[in-house]
């Protein structure tokens, strides 16, 4: 058998018996918290109804400011204002946007009814 073998084979198992201390580190990882800012700009210049496009970017500015300066509860708070407010921005554009082309349509109908409505009774 050569040295380094029978060195290894006698050493076996640690001679101490004092217990292994062992240290647990947490790490905290950054927490990824969405501040809804492109969501907000698309509503503040496409669907600014009421303003609240407006108002969701402000709060996502506020929310990206607090989670640079490592105020994580608050950038959530402010998070979830914006994407609240988003929502409210992005429903009612739909809905007002779909109601205006719908009411321009109608109105459109009537002017065009009226019109032939009056060369009928003129005689064109």
């Amino acid at each position: 058998m050569l040295k380094e073998e029978n060195e290894v084979a006698v050493l076996g198992a640690p001679q101490s018996q004092a217990p292994v201390a062992t240290t647990v580190i947490n790490i905290r990882s950054d927490t990824a918290v969405p501040d809804h800012i492109v969501w907000s700009l698309f509503n503040t210049i496409f669907m600014n109804w009421c303003c609240l496009g407006f108002v969701a970017f402000a709060y996502s500015v506020k929310s990206r400011d607090r989670k640079m300066v490592g105020d994580i509860t608050g950038a959530q708070s402010y998070a979830s204002t914006a994407k609240c407010l988003n929502i409210w921005a992005l429903v009612l554009g739909v809905f007002l946007t779909i109601g205006s082309i719908v009411v321009l349509v109608f109105v459109c109908v009537a002017v065009y009814s009226m019109a032939l409505e009056i060369m009928r009774n003129r005689g064109y």
